[in-house]
């Protein structure tokens, strides 16, 4: 049961006209209407917060009793007093901030809700839960001192050697453990590049459209974006070398393009890659659902291609399995083991280990190649379906374009709509969707939405959402 903190409590004013129990019973009801306090929550005793605030236990005493005599909380003898259930507040707070023009938001790339259509969400009723607890107990119990003291920087070492493992198989990259470094996410990776790689004035290509937190990354560490087009061959490496032929790097998505899920076609990536060995610059391949293509078998990696040691591959745990363990890894050049040693002793922490060991035995016991498979049969059917009864409500207002693979659909708005402002009105039905214009460097990019298939179960759940967006437009 939550405990609220009394920090949650405004400070109390000595010189008010208010009595002091009476500006804490004010505080209380205030924290409660807003939302700080929420029913169920536990609030700190009478006795913890005379200490705390160095009042007579009868004022805190006389408060509580207005606060339990207006039903706002209940006493539960040992168990304390908490916020009475499904309190629904009497009063407006006078003083709340009004709430922000939603359509003037930005959006939001790690969202902690579970709406539908939420970008960037594997299928979670389709997770092996009860094969990842077993795991987890299993983990658990086998637990060593050893394995309570910081954990590598690097990444555990039997993590590496299962992806280097799977790599090989599966994406066909050819690399040794040694390679590999656990980070805890994609901007992590990123940022650990950008340290080892790259310097403040660089420029470095990305795609236009692109995944917006990628820029904002870059221009935080005054790192140059160079937006480079992309049309149905993926990065247009032509306009890349008019536009900044000395760049330091690129940041790819050569499998499914992010946001359009094209693929990088074959002379496009041997056209990139040249252009990375001519000036010593660095490909960054950002494989973040590479496995999940629909039309033919996955295409390999772009570093499977790489015979230079210019291509750095980035993947994550995050779209195969659950967002919330936050580990991803990153794939370096041999030639450039040392450097991001060094860097990542500087930089970084490590990721839990108890985490690891866990994903460590899900893939050296099957389950994930398993789970991969599944998953793959099961986004085919779910997007075919979501297609099909989106298509049937929205077909006048929009197109959804034809992907290969991925885990999400465009809807290519028709007329002149505005995507931002669609998108808006669909959070405030608790809809999740991503304007196309929001990844969009320029004022010229196709309004879209960008919508998840992979937690819509069939067409008539598709159909029924499908209704909800048309009384929006």
């Amino acid at each position: 049961m939550p405990v609220a903190k009394s920090s949650s409590i405004s400070p109390l004013d000595p010189t008010a006209a208010a009595p002091f129990y009476r500006q804490i019973y004010d505080r209380f009801r205030a924290a409660i209407a807003s939302g700080v306090l929420k029913p169920g929550d536990r609030i700190p005793s009478a006795r913890a917060l005379t200490k705390e605030l160095g009042l007579a236990r009868g004022t805190i005493e006389a408060a509580y009793s207005l606060l339990a005599a207006e039903g706002y909380i209940q006493p539960r003898g040992q168990a304390g007093t908490i916020v009475t259930p499904d309190l629904k507040p009497r009063t407006p707070v006078a003083s709340a901030m009004p709430r922000p023009d939603s359509s003037m938001a930005a959006p939001s790339f790690r969202p902690d809700s579970i709406w539908p259509f939420q970008m960037g969400l594997p299928a979670l009723d389709a997770f092996p839960r009860k094969i990842w607890a077993r795991l987890g107990a299993r983990c658990v119990r086998a637990m060593q001192p050893s394995d309570m003291v910081h954990p590598s920087v690097y990444g555990l070492p039997e993590l590496r050697t299962e992806i280097a493992a799977y790599l090989q198989v599966s994406r066909g990259i050819n690399c040794s453990p040694s390679q590999i470094f656990v980070t805890s996410g994609y901007r992590h990776t990123i940022e650990l590049i950008a340290h080892a790689l790259l310097k403040a004035g660089d420029r470095v290509w990305l795609e236009n459209p692109g995944y917006p937190p990628t820029r904002e990354l870059l221009g935080n560490m005054n790192i140059t974006a160079v937006p480079v087009p992309v049309d149905r061959d993926g990065m247009v490496v032509a306009d890349g070398l008019k536009l900044a032929p000395r760049a330091r790097a690129a940041v790819v998505t050569p499998a499914h393009q992010s946001p359009l899920s094209v693929s990088l076609s074959l002379p496009r990536r041997q056209a990139l890659l040249d252009w990375a060995t001519r000036n010593n610059a660095w490909i960054i391949e950002d494989d973040y659902d590479g496995e999940y293509r629909y039309v033919s078998r996955p295409l390999p990696a772009l570093k499977s291609l790489d015979r230079d040691g210019r291509v750095l591959y980035a993947g994550t745990f995050s779209k195969v399995l659950l967002p919330s363990i936050r580990l991803a890894y990153l794939v370096v050049p041999e030639t450039q083991v040392e450097r991001f040693e060094q860097i990542i002793q500087a930089f970084a922490g490590g990721s839990p280990e108890l985490t690891q060991a866990i994903v460590t035995a899900f893939i050296k016991e099957g389950h994930f190649a398993r789970h991969i498979q599944r998953m793959r049969k099961l986004y085919a059917e779910r997007r075919e379906a979501t297609a099909a009864g989106l298509e049937s409500v929205l077909g006048k207002h929009m197109r959804i374009d034809s992907q290969p693979g991925g885990m999400h659909l465009i809807l290519r708005l028709q007329g002149r709509r505005s995507d931002r402002r669609l998108v808006a009105r669909m959070r405030e039905d608790r809809l999740y969707a991503e304007a196309l214009t929001d990844w969009t460097i320029g004022t010229d990019g196709a309004s879209a939405l960008l919508l998840s298939f992979t937690n819509i179960d069939t067409q008539r759940s598709a159909e029924n959402l499908g209704r909800r967006i048309l009384t929006l437009i």
